[in-house]
């Protein structure tokens, strides 16, 4: 942990290879990550680090920081990571960054550390904990929202029920939240200690938690967009679980 007064939070980046389309930025492989991951981590009190794909240097990134955030991004978990031996068509795989935010989510659990796992980092989280994850929402639930919502993703897409007496609930102060949503996985078993503390009406997961923990959360939306009066209040509590 870090001896400075402001706590220092780790938010993962995503990558582009660097060729088709993402060539206008650069044709050498780049990193990205959107702005207001940063902003509401620092709207809440923190320092934001951004976190390269470094699984050799997990251990050393996490002796700096006090808390971690796992980022989204148009990519999926490794089915065989959480025991399935059949890739759905629509998958599509990042294994250097899945490989380091492994290691940095792997390595925070041990240390007991604060995790925000958004979106893709919220199947992320579920897979470390022991979970499995739903490889294409609209083959197992055939009337599924659309969960990659059409309008734009500072807007919400759809209402959650969010689960009374879990740490979600304590932080958001209500039982239904307005969420964006841009996904077509979720969390099928959050694993043998997590359980569920959200669902959208289709009954799809849209958050996890791992109750024996300080600060273990998991949602699937993207609450840096600050859309519902929870989404700040899931940053600050974050911020506010560093000790």
């Amino acid at each position: 942990m870090n001896t400075h007064s402001i706590p220092v939070v780790g938010v993962t980046l995503d990558s582009e290879q660097g060729d088709g389309a993402q060539k206008r930025f650069s044709k050498y492989p780049w990193y990205a990550l959107r702005a207001n991951y940063c902003d509401a981590v620092a709207a809440a009190g923190g320092l934001p680090v951004a976190l390269p794909h470094l699984p050799a240097l997990a251990d050393a990134y996490l002796d700096r920081l006090d808390a971690l955030v796992v980022t989204g991004g148009a990519f999926d978990v490794d089915p065989s990571l959480y025991g399935e031996g059949e890739r759905h068509g629509t998958v599509t795989l990042k294994a250097g960054r899945t490989q380091a935010e492994l290691a940095l989510v792997q390595g925070a659990l041990a240390r007991g550390m604060p995790v925000l796992g958004i979106c893709g980092g919220e199947q992320l989280l579920a897979v470390a904990l022991g979970g499995t994850l739903v490889q294409h929402i609209p083959d197992s639930f055939p009337d599924a929202l659309a969960h990659e919502q059409p309008n734009p993703r500072h807007e919400a897409g759809h209402p959650v029920a969010v689960v009374p007496g879990t740490l979600l609930h304590r932080i958001v102060g209500a039982t239904q939240m307005r969420v964006n949503s841009a996904h077509h996985q979720a969390v099928r078993a959050p694993g043998p200690h997590a359980v569920v503390n959200a669902t959208a009406p289709d009954g799809v997961v849209e958050g996890i938690e791992d109750p024996r923990r300080r600060f273990c959360l998991g949602v699937q939306w993207h609450p840096e967009f600050h859309i519902d009066p929870g989404d700040r209040r899931i940053f600050d509590a974050l911020i506010g679980a560093v000790t």
